[in-house]
């Protein structure tokens, strides 16, 4: 028995896809004895009982087809972690997957809202139907991705979002933050085809980093030359305003940029804030980490369809400094409740546990951290106070942000620990490199990935439903006009 789970170890750590982990991993879990736990309803991480009531009260009014009682007990009862069923404790036991309760409870509300959403009932007509799927939806919520920073260390985030991608997973809010805007941007400017090809290790250009001197630090000089950068994204994010790109693919890309000027607040950009605006240019405002690179003017489309500055009185900068992740405002926007973080800051990832939700290490060094922090924060705010160079400002506004921002997620995506890999944040990575960090990105998501499928499965579904819901209302309307017409003629 020891030899064979050591096979599978073996087996797993060698996966060359998803498909061949996910096999290894459950026959691992035979073995293990985890797949025996997961077919016990009861654990103390979760309230198995009001699941199973609440499993039995939704089948039974779908099998006896009475849609008042469907109706009530899913707009009463519907909730993201219902009895606590998304507590990452419940998927810490095996290595695939958690209760065979939860995946039962949640394939049956799915298959309830589905059942609502393609069947008509008297007593429910379509009207209904559409405000319920928007209201109850909605009051469920939505999940999101979000890309910290991470310059090239960035490319992990590749590797996580390809293998939600091929999954079906990746949620269609996204948001990036400095490296994070970059492969956000290449997520919401290509669609599905140009994708698959897009996000191959010889696909993606990466000449991003080429000095000017690090004595312009001294000289309050960019050290970085922003055309290069410049040159990189052009290679690798279509010419696309945020509207464009929507239209395009159906991603809701949110890229964060930071004002130049001290003590202005940073902005989220997206179709909906900014529809015009060219994803180019934000991406490249949201890498310019102050005094690094160069501040940079943001370009859109006016009603002539002719690119002119945005706010050409105003540049930009690095969108981590004020807000990496910005669940907030995309909970305003977009009723997000639940976030997937994948995280590169190499300043942020050693003190992230890797095991259970990814939480802070509560570790005493993380203590210490906690305490310098906190005296770390009253220099700064004497240091903000006295300092009068807007550069240097903003780097004071930069390490502020680093020591009080929130950096993890519902759902955290983290690559391994390794010493020194600060190193390679500002270096022009090989296509070798490249393989690797992708490759990592996918083997520190595929763990999660049963885990995402679950926490997000009734989101999805109400997504879907309303897809479906609002076709099937504009080809009556449409109906209705065309009869108009013949009846005027």
């Amino acid at each position: 028995m020891k030899r064979a789970l050591k096979q599978l170890d073996a087996a797993i750590a060698h996966a060359g896809n998803y498909q061949e982990w996910k096999e290894a991993s459950l026959e691992h879990d035979r073995l293990s004895g985890a797949q025996e736990w997961k077919e016990i309803d009861r654990a103390p991480h979760y309230d198995y009982e009001l699941i199973r009531n609440r499993l039995a009260q939704i089948r039974q009014a779908r099998e006896r087809h009475d849609v008042n009682k469907l109706v009530f007990h899913l707009h009463e009862g519907l909730h993201g972690n219902l009895g606590n069923i998304s507590n990452p404790a419940l998927y810490s036991h095996a290595r695939v997957g958690t209760k065979n309760l939860i995946g039962r409870y949640l394939k049956e509300v799915c298959d309830a809202l589905n059942y609502l959403c393609d069947n008509e009932f008297d007593e429910f007509p379509l009207k209904e139907k559409i405000d319920f799927f928007q209201t109850t939806g909605h009051a469920f919520g939505h999940t999101c991705l979000m890309l910290s920073g991470g310059a090239a260390l960035g490319l992990f985030h590749i590797g996580a979002a390809k293998t939600l991608w091929e999954e079906g997973l990746l949620p269609s809010v996204i948001s990036g933050s400095s490296a994070g805007s970059i492969i956000a941007s290449v997520l919401g400017t290509h669609d599905d085809s140009e994708l698959k090809v897009k996000l191959q290790p010889e696909n993606i250009y990466l000449e991003a980093f080429k000095a000017i001197g690090w004595t312009g630090l001294i000289r309050g000089r960019p050290v970085l030359d922003g055309n290069y950068l410049e040159a990189c994204l052009e290679e690798n994010i279509l010419d696309l305003t945020f509207a464009e790109a929507y239209e395009k693919t159906g991603r809701e890309i949110n890229i964060t940029v930071s004002p130049y000027d001290r003590h202005q607040h940073s902005r989220l950009l997206n179709w909906r804030t900014s529809p015009n605006v060219l994803i180019r240019k934000a991406s490249l405002a949201s890498c310019a980490i102050p005094g690094i690179y160069p501040p940079v003017t943001l370009w859109a489309k006016n009603i002539d369809d002719e690119k002119v500055p945005y706010i050409p009185s105003r540049k930009w900068v690095d969108g981590s400094i004020k807000d990496d992740l910005p669940v907030h405002r995309l909970a305003r926007l977009y009723g997000i409740n639940h976030a997937i973080v994948s995280q590169t800051n190499p300043h942020v990832v050693p003190f992230i546990a890797r095991k259970g939700g990814g939480r802070l290490m509560p570790t005493l060094a993380n203590l210490a951290l906690r305490n310098f922090t906190m005296n770390s924060r009253y220099l700064l705010n004497i240091a903000q106070r006295r300092v009068k160079s807007n550069d240097l400002g903003l780097v004071l506004d930069k390490v502020e942000s680093v020591l009080k921002q929130k950096y993890i997620g519902d759902i955290n995506l983290i690559p391994p620990r390794k010493p020194l890999s600060f190193l390679q944040a500002l270096r022009n990575p090989t296509v070798e490199d490249v393989r690797n960090f992708i490759s990592t990105g996918e083997r520190a998501t595929w763990p999660k990935v049963e885990m995402i499928r679950n926490t997000t499965c009734i989101s999805r579904t109400f997504r879907s439903c309303m897809q479906r819901l609002d076709r099937i209302e504009t080809e009556q309307l449409r109906h209705l006009r065309l009869v108009g017409e013949d009846k005027s003629a």
